[in-house]
Parts: C-alpha cells; sequence; structure tokens
C-alpha cells in the first residue's frame, strides 16, 4: 500500500512496486478515508460557525448580549437563549447524528482487513492494477453498483507479461515494475498509464484497473498494485458535495428575513424618536419621584431606547423560521415515499424523495425535459425487423448479418446449466441483436480477451480477436477486428445510421439508398435502428496499424486523440451489409401523462439520442404530437445559415420582434446579481419543433441561441433528437438562464447525468440501464407515469403547504411585535412589555411545535397511505379517496396554474398579511378604558421601577389577557 498524505498537485503520479522508500518520497495519500465533518473537540466551535453563516442566527446572538445590559434590556436573558437555544440545538443534534453515521461508516470501511499482498477479497478497498487472476487468461469479473449502479457483470484482465506471475508470492514480491499514470481524478470510465517492466513500456486503460468499490464475482483470487488510495481513489474523488439546489422560497425567506431586519431598524428608529419627545414634554413631570441616573439626560434615554426597542421587537425577525420549513418539507417528503400510488409491485420499487428540500418546487414546475428510450419506452428490446443487403433475406449476406451480430458486441455469456446461456449485456440494444442471432443459428458462446466463440449452424467457430473499437457517445459505433480459422481479417463495425453512412465505400450508394427507405420504414415503426458493414483487411496493413496502435496506446500525451485518429483510418471504406431494427415498447400511462401534464401548463422536451423518425413516431404515439396542431416544423440543416432560414419565428408569429428582448433585472440577497430573462412572444395555436443534433449545435452557439430559445417556447412540444449529454445539459442551462422558470430533467441512464444535474429539480427512472440516474437526482420512482402525481399532487400540495405557513408565521411574528409596537405610545416609549415574557415563550413554543405536530398528524391520518399501511383492516379507505387524482369532479389539472404561480408567495399576499397585524392591535388601544386604567398603562413603565415583582407580574398578565381576546 501507499503511505503519507497527498500534499501537493500532481502532473503525473510515479510508483514502483515493492519499494516503499520510493513510494514514501512522493508523500501519496495513506488508504485511510474521512468523510466526517467534525471531532469530539471541533464539533461545538465548527457547528456553531456554520450555523452563525445565517443571518437571523447572528442576530438572536446580537440581541442576546444586548439583553445582558441592564441599561437597554427590560427583558430577561432566557427570552432569547431558550429559543435559540432550542434552535441552534435542533440544528446541532441533526448534524452530530449525520456526522456519527459518518464516522461510523469510516471506521468500518477503514478497518477492513485485506492481506497487504494477496488481496482476496469481495470488496476491493483502493484502485488497483490487476496483476494476476485465477482464471485462464487472468481474468476477473467485477461488479460495478457501488460505483455506476449496474449489477451486470464486467471483465478485466491482467497484462499477459504480470499475468505470468501467477500467485507466487515470491514473484510478486520481487516484481519492480514501474507505473506512469494520469493524477487521481474522478473519472470512473477512464484511466491512463504506463507500465515499465523488464525494459519494455505497456500500455493501461480502464480494463486493467480495478476500483475501490468493485466487487469480485466469480473469480477465487486475484492480485494487484495498488495505484490509489484511500482520498485519492476514484470512488472518493467522485463523493464530493453535490450542487446544492435552492427553492424560490428559500430565495424569498432570506429577502424577507433582510427586509425585517430593515423594517426592525425603522420601527425601533421611530420609539427613539417618540422616547426623545416624550421625555422632553412629560418626562420631567416624572422626575420628582423617578429622577434621571447620573450622567442620562434625554439623549442619552433615547439612544440607549432604540437598542432596548431592538430587543423589545424582536419577535418580528423569525428565529424559528428555517427550522420550521425543514420539518415541513421532511414530512411532505415522507408523503411522497409512503404513497402507494407511486409504488410499482413488478420491481419493488417504491417513489423516493432523496432530497427534502425541493419538495414545493414542485409545484412551480414549467419545462419538463425528458429522455426518451428507458424514461418514456420500457427499454426492453425485442428484435423485430431487419434489411440485408437492400431485400428481405438473402443466403451469404444473412450469414454475414448474423455473424456480425455474433461478434460485434461486449456481451458476456454464463451457462448457468448445460445448454441454459445467460447473456450479460451492457445495454438492452446489445442483448437483443445477439440473443436475435442465435436465434437465426449464429450462438455466441463464450469470449476471452483474445478469442471469440460461437456455433455457426451447427460449427463450433473460434475467431482471434485483434481489437475491440469501443462504442462512446462521441463515436456512436462500435468495431472488432477478427481473424477467422482460415486466416482472414474482417473488421465488423455497427452503429447509427448517420455515422456509418459517411464512412462507406462509394460503391454502396445504391445499397445504402434502399437501405435508408427500409430506415424510414423502420423508424416510422418506432423502432430503434442501427447499421451494420464490415471491412476486409490487409494483413501487412493491420500489423503496421498495429504497431502505431501500440504507440499511441502507451502516450501519455494526447493518446485519446491519437486513438480516435487511427480508429477513423481503418473504419472507413466499409462495405454495407444491412440494418438492423428492435422495438422499445412505450411504458403504461405514457400518453395519458404527458396530456394531463400539458393541461397544467406545463411544456415537455424530449430530448433523445434516437434518429428524427423514431423520436417523431414516438412523440406521435405519447400524444406530444398531435394532428390538430396548426404546424409542426423540422430544422435539419448543417449550417448556421440554414438553421437561421429553417427558424419559423416568424411563421409562428408574424409580429415579433426581430431582435430579442433580453429584461434585466437585480437578483440575489443583496440585489448584487443580474438576471436576464426573454419574455415570451404570444402566439396563436399549438405547434411542435424538432430539430436534429447538428442543427442543435448550431442552434446552441452564442448567435442563434436565443433565437432558438423564442422559436422552441413558442412551440407546445420539443423535440430534440441526435442529442449528446452536453446538449442536453445545454439545452436546460439555456432555459433556466433567459426563462427564469422551475425546470425539471427526468431520466433513467448515465447519459442523462449532466441535464439531471442541470435542472433544479432532476428526477431519476430505475429502469434497465443502472442507476446512475436515481444516484444523481432529487426524486426516483420506476415508471415515467407517477411524474403526474408527483407535481399535481404532492408538488402543489407541499407548494401550497408552504405558502400558508409563511403567511400564517410572518402574520403571528407581525402579530405580537405590532402590540408591543402600539404600546409604546401608552408606556411613554420606555421600552416596557405589554404581556409577561415567561407567558410568551411558552405561547410561541407551543403555537409553532404544536401546530406543526397537529398539523402533520391530520394530514398523515387524513390525505397519507401511511395509516392504511399499519392499520389495514380499521381504515380501508384512507389514502384512496382523498389523495386520488382520477376520482376528482373538477379539473384538478388546471388548479396547478390557479392561482397564477408563485401567487400564493407573492409579495401582495404577503403584504397583505403582515400589513393587517399593523391595525388590529389598534383596537385594543381605540377602546374606551377608563380612566384609572388609563393612568396604570400610562404609568407602566414608571410604576415597574418601583413595585415589587408579584404586583408587576398581575398588571402584565392583565394586559395580555385583553391583548389575547382582541386578537382570538
Amino acid at each position: 500500500f501507499l503511505y503519507g498524505s497527498s500534499l501537493f498537485s500532481e502532473e503525473d503520479r510515479f510508483l514502483r512496486a515493492n519499494d516503499r522508500a520510493f513510494n514514501l518520497s512522493y508523500k501519496y495519500a495513506d488508504n485511510s478515508i474521512k468523510t466526517s465533518k467534525y471531532n469530539f473537540i471541533t464539533f461545538l466551535p465548527l457547528n456553531l460557525f456554520e450555523q452563525l453563516q445565517r443571518l437571523a442566527n447572528v442576530y438572536f446572538c446580537f440581541l442576546m448580549v444586548l439583553q445582558l445590559i441592564p441599561a437597554v434590556s427590560s427583558l430577561s436573558w432566557f427570552t432569547t437563549a431558550v429559543p435559540l437555544t432550542l434552535v441552534l440545538g435542533i440544528t446541532a443534534v441533526k448534524d452530530a447524528s449525520d456526522d456519527i453515521n459518518r464516522h461510523k461508516s469510516d471506521r468500518q470501511v477503514n478497518n477492513r482487513k485485506t492481506d497487504p499482498y494477496l488481496l482476496l477479497v469481495f470488496y476491493f478497498q483502493a484502485d488497483l492494477l490487476l496483476l494476476s487472476s485465477s482464471e485462464p487468461l487472468n481474468l476477473v469479473y467485477v461488479e460495478t453498483a457501488e460505483l455506476d449502479g449496474e449489477t451486470n457483470l464486467k471483465v478485466r484482465q491482467a497484462l499477459t507479461v504480470t499475468g505470468e506471475l501467477g500467485d507466487s508470492i515470491e514473484a510478486l514480491a520481487s516484481f519492480n515494475g514501474e507505473v506512469r499514470c494520469e493524477p487521481p481524478n474522478n473519472r470512473l470510465d477512464k484511466f491512463k498509464g504506463t507500465l515499465i517492466y523488464r525494459e519494455q513500456s505497456y500500455s493501461l486503460d480502464n480494463d486493467k484497473m480495478l476500483l475501490r468499490g468493485c466487487t469480485l464475482r466469480n473469480t477465487e483470487w486475484c492480485f494487484g498494485l495498488v495505484i490509489f488510495g484511500g482520498a485519492d481513489t476514484k470512488l472518493m474523488q467522485n463523493s464530493g458535495k453535490s450542487i446544492f439546489k435552492r427553492t424560490s422560497v428559500d430565495h424569498l425567506m432570506n429577502i424577507l428575513v433582510l427586509c425585517i431586519f430593515g423594517f426592525l431598524a425603522c420601527m425601533c428608529t421611530v420609539m427613539a424618536i417618540g422616547n426623545a419627545i416624550w421625555e422632553s414634554r412629560e418626562g420631567y413631570s416624572f422626575q420628582v419621584f423617578l429622577p434621571y441616573e447620573a450622567g442620562i439626560n434625554a439623549q442619552l434615554s433615547s439612544f440607549l431606547s432604540f437598542w432596548s426597542y431592538v430587543i423589545v421587537l424582536n419577535t418580528v425577525v423569525p428565529i424559528s423560521l428555517y427550522v420550521s420549513v425543514e420539518i415541513i418539507r421532511l414530512g411532505n417528503s415522507f408523503f411522497i415515499d409512503w404513497d402507494r400510488k407511486m409504488y410499482y409491485p413488478k420491481s419493488d420499487t417504491p417513489a423516493q424523495a432523496r432530497t427534502t428540500t425541493l419538495n414545493e418546487e414542485l409545484g412551480q414546475i414549467k419545462y419538463i425535459f425528458s429522455d426518451k428510450t428507458g424514461t418514456l419506452t420500457q427499454n426492453i428490446m425485442t428484435f423485430n425487423k431487419c434489411s440485408i443487403n437492400g431485400r428481405n433475406y438473402g443466403t451469404l449476406e444473412a450469414q454475414a448479418f448474423f455473424r456480425l451480430l455474433a461478434l460485434c458486441h461486449t456481451v458476456m455469456s454464463e451457462e448457468k446449466s448445460p445448454g441454459d446461456l445467460y447473456y450479460q449485456a451492457q445495454s438492452p440494444d446489445e442483448g437483443a441483436l445477439v440473443t436475435a442471432a442465435r436465434n437465426f443459428g449464429f450462438v455466441f458462446l463464450s469470449r476471452t480477451p483474445e478469442t471469440i466463440t460461437v456455433v455457426e449452424m451447427g460449427r463450433h467457430i473460434t475467431y482471434e480477436l485483434i481489437a475491440v473499437l469501443d462504442f462512446n457517445n462521441v463515436r456512436k459505433r462500435m468495431s472488432v477486428i477478427v481473424r477467422d480459422p482460415e486466416g482472414k481479417i474482417t473488421l465488423f463495425c455497427k452503429g447509427a445510421d448517420t455515422i456509418i453512412y459517411e464512412r462507406l465505400h462509394p460503391s454502396c450508394d445504391k445499397l445504402m439508398k434502399i437501405t435508408t427507405q427500409h430506415l424510414n420504414e423502420y423508424a416510422g415503426d418506432g423502432l430503434r435502428t442501427l447499421v451494420l458493414a464490415y471491412k476486409e483487411l490487409d494483413e501487412d496493413y493491420l500489423e503496421k496499424w498495429r504497431q502505431r496502435h501500440h504507440e499511441a496506446s502507451i502516450s501519455m500525451d494526447e493518446r485519446e486523440e491519437r486513438l480516435d485518429e487511427l480508429y477513423e483510418e481503418i473504419e472507413k471504406d466499409l462495405m454495407l451489409i444491412g440494418a438492423s431494427a428492435v422495438e422499445d415498447k412505450l411504458q403504461d400511462g405514457v400518453p395519458q401523462t404527458i396530456e394531463q401534464l400539458a393541461k397544467a401548463d406545463i411544456k415537455i422536451w424530449v430530448l433523445t439520442g434516437d434518429k428524427q423518425e423514431t423520436a417523431e413516431n414516438i412523440g406521435y404515439s405519447c400524444n406530444m404530437l398531435r394532428e390538430e396542431m396548426k404546424d409542426i416544423f423540422i430544422v435539419a440543416a448543417n449550417t448556421p445559415e440554414g438553421v437561421k432560414q429553417e427558424n419559423a419565428l416568424r411563421k409562428m408569429c408574424p409580429d415579433a420582434p426581430a431582435v430579442p428582448v433580453v429584461n434585466k433585472s437585480r437578483a440575489g440577497l443583496l440585489w448584487m446579481q443580474t438576471a436576464q430573462k426573454v419574455p415570451d412572444d404570444k402566439v396563436d395555436g399549438h405547434y411542435g419543433l424538432i430539430i436534429n443534433g447538428h442543427s442543435l449545435a448550431y442552434a446552441l452557439e452564442k448567435d442563434l441561441r436565443l433565437e432558438f430559445l423564442r422559436t422552441a417556447c413558442m412551440c407546445q412540444t420539443v423535440i430534440c433528437c441526435r442529442v449528446t449529454p452536453l446538449q442536453k445539459a445545454q439545452v436546460v442551462q439555456l432555459v433556466k438562464k433567459y426563462k427564469q422558470a422551475v425546470t425539471l430533467a427526468i431520466g433513467d441512464g448515465a447519459n442523462d447525468v449532466s441535464m439531471i444535474k442541470a435542472a433544479h429539480i432532476g428526477v431519476g427512472i430505475s429502469g434497465q440501464e443502472g442507476m446512475q440516474a436515481v444516484l444523481s437526482s432529487d426524486f426516483s420512482f420506476a415508471q415515467f407515469r407517477y411524474l403526474q402525481r408527483l407535481l399535481l399532487v404532492h408538488g402543489r400540495w407541499s407548494y401550497l403547504r408552504m405558502s400558508k405557513f409563511l403567511c400564517y408565521f410572518f402574520y403571528k411574528n407581525f402579530s405580537f411585535t405590532f402590540m408591543q409596537f402600539w404600546y409604546a405610545f401608552f408606556c411613554g416609549f420606555s421600552a416596557q412589555l405589554c404581556l409577561d415574557t415567561h407567558y410568551w415563550t411558552a405561547v410561541n413554543q407551543f403555537f409553532v411545535w404544536g401546530s406543526l405536530a397537529a398539523y402533520f398528524a391530520i394530514s398523515f391520518t387524513m390525505y397519507s397511505n401511511g395509516m392504511f399501511l399499519i392499520f389495514t383492516s380499521a381504515f380501508p379507505f384512507i389514502g384512496e379517496l382523498v389523495f386520488s387524482v382520477s376520482l376528482c369532479k373538477i379539473d384538478f389539472f388546471k388548479l396547478y396554474i390557479i392561482p397564477p404561480r408563485n401567487a400564493p408567495t407573492s409579495w401582495r399576499r404577503l403584504w397583505t398579511f403582515c400589513h393587517q397585524p399593523s391595525h388590529q392591535p389598534l383596537l385594543l388601544s381605540s377602546a374606551e378604558p377608563p380612566p384609572r386604567t388609563v393612568v396604570l398603562f400610562r404609568c407602566h413603565s414608571t410604576i415597574l421601577a418601583e413595585q415589587d415583582s408579584q404586583s408587576s407580574f398581575i398588571l402584565e398578565s392583565g394586559t395580555a389577557q385583553l391583548c389575547l381576546s382582541y386578537l382570538l
């Protein structure tokens, strides 16, 4: 293992096997990890420091200090200390609980025992270079569920030169290979390095690495060399903090608190001026029996009065607001987790609120960005149709077609019982194609890193596997180079039609036109298509190419670029074989869900990598594209000028301004940020827009992106096809930046992660493509149709609950504060109280925590399925009727947009709730009390200085009862 701690920035990592002194000289990180934030000594100061980042907490600490000054405060210190300690304590307990769990996890991971030489373990504890294994050809099988959520087995293979070490401890202990590789990073799918051993250089890539978090499967033992340990491992490099998403309510609360501070300062200034006026006009009448203390005059009394009223009127600042909001959000997230109508029994997958801070944002969604495959469809592929050499089936051509399907893939086979083959594919497409080849007599049996064994029409044939040119989102194709038993060398390639067509031999033009017609027919049926091609290679050329490939693969500089050039070189002048088509059916309820979301004035954009015809057909199947639409525009130009010419803006809105209007405004806590918004252009009717990846690349450029945004936002439905993961994120960010609307992205695969993270709210579908989308999401469930319930039920209710709570909360605080404010006119602005401090502290805590407890108890009983699951027989009706969308007798979906978005938390509504308490306490002061009572009120502040505590408590209690009677 490596020792020390990483203290410097690396450009390349150097290490030598079995040479501790050499490795220690670089001070690499050891293999311990630390995810906890605190320890026993640092918890209190660090946690308090973090909590004091909130402006309200700092204010109340300052307030408590003021209350310790007798000349300023008329309140006991505990009136602020008790609620402040409660708020800080609850947050500290939560933080401590989370950190204790992190400490336990760290201890469990760090104390796993592993032999420093023989890594005979199920879970790898560091990032290793595989040296040898028990399997033939030094293979190991690993599961990467902890890294990317995928449970299918993946194969890793050691270099042949290190595989010769076997399980000999003596040979391994004498191994002195040197490794030069990339520095620690978070790229799970890439590794670049070189092994120097016996004066020879060998290329190292991700297929030779065993990453921390992987699980060893179907392998008896393996040996490895530690490359990265502890915090340097790729797993830990990916465990950094996620992007913190904040809701519009969070931003509103921060601004409100800041405005309240300003309002408090104004009230205190009024009180200080009033005190100065009262002391100069009336104060001399009381100096006979209440003279000023030494050094005190009217001016100083006014100054002290200002700070006294900062204390007395402190209730206007909501000390418990943040804690109360978090408790409400937590309760609302439980409602999502408990909803039986969002539970998918086939996969035993319930809905999950993976974050508790975004619930109310679900009620304000304006744009939805959705993947297609696996999100709208089932992602269960079935081989449906194929085109071979321009016709249905041939003889030799058909054999070449299915031979390619049996050889060009990364599928792993497992024979669970004699004759029972089970295929583990990294994608459903590959599994469907290999299964189709087996059904037509070309059975893929097994593979090693150097061979592929198949059964072709009853004959066992073993092909030598020379090279695998992997698929990625940029190449959009995959190739294998094999040599058959007769020595014939062939490159088989499959990929997207647009990619393969660019690399075909000119002699294939006629066949390409026929195949394109077939592809259009398949796409019209909603099928996913691939084009298949091959190329025969010359032995001499291949040897030269392999030599250059080896040189590029061991290069540490621009390795990927050099390899891409070699791939481009050999994957040209291909001969077209045909095309395949697999079917991916829609999920249940998708068309109905999209139709109902559209009724709620939510616009849906589909961002998919499928070809245009397939995406268009799915659009009609999902009710996104409808015949009653006025027009559906297609943008497929390959130049910026062409994209600009195909812009349908003028057709939809002839009166739209030629230059996009960008409205700029100030935003942020102190209005230090600049917000830009492109207003919506009014259109008559519904339109649709389809744009392909080439055109989208130009449309997202600086000169055209605003025009594209205006055009797309005029349409009810937008479908972007042939897009990359980066383009998905760019589209989401464009809408976020210039529309200032709440966005939601939903997907199921790793290619959707960037889009999910870019949106305000990310939703992951737990489907057939692993769990990467779910792990990066804020909410997750198993079927797209549950999105309707998440937004129209849970989202709307969470938003309305939070809005009503905020209005009530500020009304409560302002009611008591204005009671004190108006009472100042009866006590000579002397900062005396009209309510007993013990009484108000108890009432405030009771109303805050008691009302929250009662609210959630009633809501849990009436509206959730939690009670149904606990007392099934006693309450069979709970959670069904009142919590159902389909049984509502009113137009439920329009309730999502009525009242208008943000209306429950608009400044006008909040001003109403804050304004009402300003005059309601005047009912008390406007009453005509007996003269003796008036004297008590006016003299209250002075009499308290001479009376004992018992009489003052009686007077205050009477005042409190009178005030509350008017308010209630």
